[in-house]
């Protein structure tokens, strides 16, 4: 179960807005954290607190297909991006660093910033606290949720390795 308060913004957001490209000289998480979305708001650094969620319109993550954009948004602590939707290598990124997200268009356009958020990633039930609203997303099938459980596509494949 994930909880956390809404961060939101809007559509069409691309990696430059989620990791500027003048911190691209690190891979380390943590690092690329201190500045995740700072074009969009230079403050949001400072605002997000472990645990919050970041909520988005349309075609969040599109632009290049660098990691280090799932990465800066993991390495802040926040623990999950719900949009209305996601370019694809951004989706496929964020499964591969295991970072959770979810698609869902009506919880995207409700959600507002601060308001508190309940979220069971098995079930893709999405509940407002604060507007007493639930949604449905679609849940990742098993396997996904797997990778995602392990901390990323790497560490699943070590362990699955180590098993057998």
């Amino acid at each position: 179960m994930i909880k956390g308060t809404a961060h939101k913004f809007g559509d069409n957001v691309d990696t430059d807005q989620i990791i500027p490209a003048k911190y691209l000289v690190t891979t380390d998480a943590k690092e690329l954290g201190k500045h995740c979305m700072e074009l969009a708001d230079e403050n949001f650094p400072s605002k997000a607190k472990p645990g919050d969620v970041l909520v988005a319109g349309t075609n969040f993550g599109c632009g290049s297909s660098r990691e280090h954009a799932p990465l800066s948004i993991k390495g802040l602590g926040l623990s999950l991006v719900i949009a209305e939707s996601f370019a694809r290598i951004f989706f496929r990124n964020c499964i591969n660093i295991g970072m959770p997200i979810l698609e869902s268009p009506e919880a995207a356009k409700e959600i507002r910033a601060g308001d508190q958020l309940e979220i069971d990633l098995d079930k893709g039930r999405i509940k407002n606290l604060t507007q007493n609203k639930t949604y449905q997303a679609q849940p990742f099938p098993e396997f996904m949720q797997n990778i995602v459980n392990a901390g990323g596509l790497m560490p699943y494949v070590k362990k699955r390795l180590a098993a057998s």
